[in-house]
């Protein structure tokens, strides 16, 4: 494990293989393991480092202070690949990792040489909508909440359970491996800090912003609007490509980690 001195915090990373520098950024209740599958198919081509952002593991926050924001993660991550040299550097991020990869393309695109977003966090505002027929799906916003609430009770299995079925369905969090189950718990409290992190919507000017090369993937099993905003933002992104990963979900890369890695390189190489 490495750090890297960023806007007063000591960000740390994991640094594996040799060659272009590719940063990848997780999401939601992740840490620099998250992307553990994938780092041997990915390090064959590139120098995969992979961060931990504020207040995430190896830190264990106590939910403590106002800086769990958005705005200070994309800014970390700005500050954070300023330092990574060659650059620019290739730039991937997952869930609400993809939100933050895709608000740093937008600010600095100095900075990203391609960008790969892995069914990327967020709203769409009123100029991108979701179109009608997309699959009913319990709202994230509010099973967020309800995970907030059972955290704050004192029950961390039930909180993690109700967010990872929320996005994968029923009974699908018996099927979640034994290490990955552990990197949820050693995040879990930073469900307190997302209820307030101010993150904004896309919107239509954000999409057509993205100047960048840029890959958006999908799980071929994955319902609601984290199936279909990934489509909504590639439809607007010039140039952009698309992927899925059949019979994968949200976390494709720890359920297909060879196809994964294989749609990533080959776009890299391109």
């Amino acid at each position: 494990m490495h750090t890297f001195r960023v806007n007063g915090y000591d960000m740390a990373y994991l640094e594996v293989g040799e060659g272009h520098p590719l940063v990848c950024v997780h999401g939601t209740l992740g840490d620099f393991r998250t992307w553990y599958s994938v780092l041997g198919p990915l390090s064959k081509t590139h120098r995969v480092i992979s961060v931990s952002l504020r207040h995430f593991f190896p830190e264990h926050w106590d939910a403590v202070g106002d800086d769990y924001k958005m705005a200070q993660h994309v800014a970390d991550m700005i500050a954070f690949i300023e330092q990574v040299r060659p650059g620019p550097v290739d730039l991937m991020g997952h869930s609400r990792g993809g939100h933050i990869a895709f608000r740093v393309a937008q600010a600095r695109p100095d900075l990203v040489r391609k960008l790969v977003l892995a069914e990327p966090g967020g709203d769409l505002d009123a100029s991108l909508p979701v179109p009608e027929g997309t699959p009913a799906h319990p709202p994230l916003a509010a099973r967020t909440a309800r995970s907030v609430e059972m955290i704050r009770a004192g029950d961390i299995e039930a909180a993690l359970q109700n967010f990872y079925e929320g996005i994968e369905g029923d009974g699908s969090w018996r099927r979640v491996p034994a290490a990955a189950k552990q990197q949820l718990r050693d995040n879990a409290l930073t469900f307190l800090g997302q209820i307030n992190e101010q993150r904004r919507p896309y919107t239509l000017s954000d999409a057509q912003a993205i100047r960048t090369p840029t890959l958006l993937i999908g799980g071929g099993a994955t319902t609601g609007s984290l199936s279909v905003m990934w489509r909504v933002l590639a439809e607007h992104i010039a140039g952009a490509r698309t992927a899925v990963i059949p019979n994968a979900g949200h976390w494709m890369f720890e359920q297909a980690p060879l196809e994964f890695g294989e749609v990533v390189s080959r776009f890299l190489a391109e």
